[in-house]
């Protein structure tokens, strides 16, 4: 599957990207998984915003959000650096789209930030997923919105 990658902070994206961003992140996270949460939390603003897109060349469907995440400087979730909102839209789970986006995101933070330690807060059943990056589990599990999730540290 080709996939366009870009990382943008919140001032750069265009209307369609955003509405793409949080339609994709509905859909799975509210929708999908069954769990209401409070999306809009403020903390996109500050955010970098890792869009994988079908090239519009290749398809019909090209331009289409199909993997996202965004990563937050330091002092905002955590007083590392984290990636957070990590999601690939039903068409592209069991493509390699998911680990792609992983590799991308840790590349864009080494480039933005350097080479500094990346936290996140992960849902439980994706550990072995995380590890596989290099991140380490830290403390017990924890109930998130109903689902039980992990921290996680990745230190360079």
């Amino acid at each position: 599957m080709e996939i366009t990658w870009t990382c943008k902070p919140f001032k750069d994206l265009t209307n369609e990207e955003l509405y793409e961003i949080f339609r994709l992140r509905l859909s799975v996270f509210v929708v999908e998984q069954n769990c209401p949460y409070q999306d809009a939390d403020g903390k996109d603003l500050k955010a970098l915003h890792v869009i994988g897109s079908l090239p519009s060349s290749t398809s019909s469907r090209g331009g289409e959000l199909i993997a996202y995440a965004r990563i937050l400087p330091a002092n905002i979730s955590y007083k590392e650096v984290s990636i957070g909102r990590v999601i690939t839209s039903k068409e592209a789970r069991r493509t390699g789209a998911g680990k792609i986006l992983m590799e991308k995101s840790m590349e864009f933070i080494k480039k933005e930030f350097g080479k500094v330690p990346i936290r996140i807060g992960a849902q439980l059943y994706l550990q072995k997923f995380y590890e596989g990056f290099g991140f380490k589990r830290e403390g017990a599990e924890y109930m998130e919105d109903g689902i039980p999730h992990i921290i996680m540290l990745f230190t360079p």
